[in-house]
This record gives structure tokens, sequence and C-alpha cells, in this order.
């Protein structure tokens, strides 16, 4: 008996789409419009061109479903997909500040920056917690922004879309150890600039 949707795997449910069972795209939809758009928005730094985005990525898997191989994992190819258009993007809008965590994303259902859950790692926070915390936010904010873009992508991939590094190596196009690497060097940069916040620097060890 096939499993149900919501118990079916992502592989699983894009096999289902290729055969034409629409609901099954509407699935992957739910589980993955959330993410990519978290993903694109902290890459942008813009919300409407984030959503349009976003919506962009689904309609390359619509256009692009018959090449997708079921022995794929379809996070790989769904955020190789966003990092694509990003890097498209980038390229359109060159001239525009990188973007920076330092502020909440938009529509994001009470998400926070990624600066401040590192820094608010204490729920009991007194108010000289939140005073440095929010430096401490604006300090990762900081550090993040000047990342040279390749470890910035890869801190991006792994912190805020949570994949795997052997899924990040291939959405990036780069071997797993060159991944690591470049996320080590992001981890060091961002050590540094929380020098003066120890405890804060330590989560990111």
């Amino acid at each position: 008996m096939a499993a149900a949707r919501g118990d079916a795997t992502d592989e699983m449910l894009m096999v289902r789409y290729q055969r034409g069972d629409r609901e099954a795209f509407g699935e992957l939809v739910r589980r993955y419009e959330r993410p990519i758009y978290n993903f694109v928005i902290r890459q942008l730094r813009h919300p409407s061109t984030a959503e349009d985005l976003t919506q962009d990525v689904f309609m390359r898997v619509v256009q692009n479903a018959a090449d997708f191989k079921h022995e794929a994992r379809f996070s790989t190819w769904l955020y190789t997909i966003a990092r694509n258009l990003c890097v498209d993007q980038h390229r359109k809008a060159s001239h525009r500040r990188h973007p920076s965590l330092d502020q909440p994303t938009s529509g994001d259902d009470g998400a926070r920056p990624l600066g401040e859950s590192i820094a608010d790692g204490h729920p009991s926070a007194s108010v000289e917690r939140v005073v440095a915390g929010s430096q401490v936010a604006s300090k990762i904010a900081e550090a993040v922004d000047s990342l040279p873009e390749d470890q910035r992508e890869v801190f991006l991939l792994r912190e805020i879309a949570n994949l795997p590094f052997k899924e990040i190596a291939a959405v990036t196009g780069v071997g797993e150890n060159t991944v690591k690497s470049r996320m080590r060097y992001a981890l060091d940069r961002l050590q540094q600039a929380l020098s003066d916040f120890e405890e804060y620097a330590r989560a990111l060890r």
C-alpha cells in the first residue's frame, strides 16, 4: 500500500508528481516553502524579491520535474535551484550590499535573526544579558556580512537550511572537505567577532 502523503519521503512525493499527482507537489510546497523563503530572504534581504524568487524556485521544480532522478535527494536538488537563483539575483543587483542577519525575516511567524538566536541562549536573561545579546547579534550580523561569499553561502546552507555537509557539497559543487573548511573559517571569523563575549563565542565551537 502506498504511503500517505504526509508519511511519504520527499523523493516519493516527487516521483508521484512526475506521474501526475498534483497533490504530491502541493505537499512538497507545504514542506519547503517556508525553509526556502528563510534561506532566500537571508541571502537577498529584500522581502518582495525573496517572495518572488521563492515562487520561481517552485516554478523551476515544475518546469524541470522530468529531470529529477528518484535516487537523488530532493532537498539537494531544491536548494541547488534556490542557490543558483540567488547567485543570478546577486549578479543582477551586484551594487547592493550583501545581506545581513541583523533583522528579522518578513513573514517568518516569530522567527528571529540567527544572531539573536545564538545570543539568547539563556531564556531567563537579565537586563545586562539582553543588552549583551543585542550587541552580539549586531556583531554576528557584521561578521556574516563580511564573510567571503563562498564561506557565507556554506554558513547559511548549514545554519539556515540545516543541510548536512554532504548535501552542501552537492549544492555548491565543491568537495565535502572544502565545505567543512569554509564552515570552519566562517565560524572562526564569528568567534573572533565575539571575542568580547566569551560565553556566546563558545556556542559557535
